[in-house]
């Protein structure tokens, strides 16, 4: 049997690409290694899956931070807004909560997949699960996909929707980038992203402290590279939670040899404030020891570990001199800890990299190299900050080439 389309990889794009296309009544079939489908969207969001972010198009665009121009024509194909009423539409009851996030109201990303698996029976779309490819080849303008136990499957067109390298627990795998390598694509270095930045310094004492409207920096060598104001969690030897997340992602193309995470406590504070601070309470905690008065600016979990690491003894606040004050200072607001490196690729909610974009036709999704090859999704190199905007991605590039594949 000759398919129209093969779409390979069975998440949130190739379920977009599959029903899509069938719509148009074309043949279409979905291959992939897993026991079932969608199997990434049941942990995002923690379980919950948070569909898209209610913003706009250029909200989407302004936190996708690779190639961001590329994701132009297939927002304004298939908006947020378009997301939510593909969804609403197909019975599934949708809520915005803070941030602009949209996740189903019953909290169970398990109804977005049963949402997609319905369409795809209602639109009549073969699937095989468990099937491990092994090669696939072009000839006289048919696809021919090679599987396990000698089966052979064959399309007029194959749209790759194999997503990228993280959570491997999901069955991630390379298996995209083989494909577009063969067929002559470039693959942009594949990095961790939205990911845990590991600390050299020891913070195990740390572990499980959370801090809230702090800035945090990115120095390399001298350089300020980034910096960003909201929420962050220590682990045991990482800092992780929304803003040490969004500036993975922004700093994991980076050499970072000789970099550092710089946290100020205080952003709402200069130098100068902190310093006339200092003066009007000083004379009130004289008798207080410096432990007790930091107390009132940290949480009582880093406070020692503080003191230990800008080099300064607890003793009592009158005898705290000149040196010592610009120590505190320097401390709350230029906080240094040392980085070793981003935690590795399987821990990172997406994929940073991926098939070069300027090899794909950006109003289809189509490879300009290849007719009839198509690629979505993680797989591309293209990555977005959390709140939704990279499953929008997936449901863009996704109805794009289900609209444009030729059967």
């Amino acid at each position: 049997m000759i398919y129209d389309v093969i779409i390979i990889g069975g998440g949130a794009s190739g379920m977009m690409s599959a029903i899509i296309a069938s719509k148009r009544g074309l043949n279409c079939l979905i291959i992939d290694h897993n026991e079932k489908l969608g199997k990434k969207l049941y942990i995002t969001g923690k379980g919950r899956c948070n569909l898209t972010n209610n913003s706009s198009i250029e909200n989407h665009l302004n936190n996708i931070i690779s190639n961001s121009k590329f994701m132009y024509s297939a927002l304004n194909s298939f908006s947020p807004k378009d997301t939510m009423e593909f969804f609403s539409n197909a019975g599934l009851e949708l809520k915005t909560e803070r941030g602009n996030r949209v996740f189903p109201k019953s909290d169970k990303s398990s109804d977005v997949i049963k949402t997609l698996t319905t369409l795809l029976k209602i639109n009549k779309v073969n699937v095989e699960l468990n099937k491990t490819i092994l090669d696939i080849n072009k000839n006289n303008d048919l696809f021919y996909i090679k599987c396990e136990n000698n089966n052979t499957y064959t399309s007029r067109s194959i749209i790759i929707a194999t997503g990228g390298l993280s959570y491997s627990g999901t069955g991630a795998s390379d298996l995209g980038y083989k494909i577009a390598i063969k067929f002559g694509h470039k693959i942009v270095e594949v990095k961790s992203a939205l990911c845990p930045i590991i600390i050299k310094d020891d913070i195990s004492v740390l572990n499980g402290l959370s801090l809230k409207n702090v800035t945090l920096s990115i120095k390399v060598g001298n350089k300020i590279i980034k910096s960003e104001i909201g929420e962050m969690l220590f682990t045991y030897n990482s800092l992780t939670g929304p803003l040490a997340l969004t500036m993975s992602s922004k700093i994991n193309r980076l050499n970072l040899e000789n970099s550092s995470a710089i946290i100020d406590f205080k952003p709402a504070l200069t130098d100068e404030e902190l310093k006339e601070k200092f003066t009007r309470e000083f004379a009130e905690y004289a008798k207080k020891d410096l432990r007790t008065y930091l107390l009132t600016l940290l949480p009582r979990s880093i406070v020692d570990y503080f003191i230990c690491h800008v080099k300064i003894q607890n003793k009592k606040i009158a005898d705290i001199n000149k040196e010592d004050k610009l120590k505190l200072i320097n401390g709350l607001k230029r906080f240094d800890l040392k980085i070793k490196s981003l935690d590795n690729i399987n821990v990172g909610i997406v994929t940073a990299g991926g098939v070069d974009v300027k090899e794909i036709n950006s109003k289809t999704c189509e490879s300009k190299l290849i007719k009839n090859l198509y690629f979505v999704g993680e797989v591309l190199d293209l990555d977005a900050l959390t709140g939704g905007f990279n499953l929008q991605i997936a449901w863009s590039t996704g109805y794009l080439a289900g609209k444009n594949v030729l059967g």
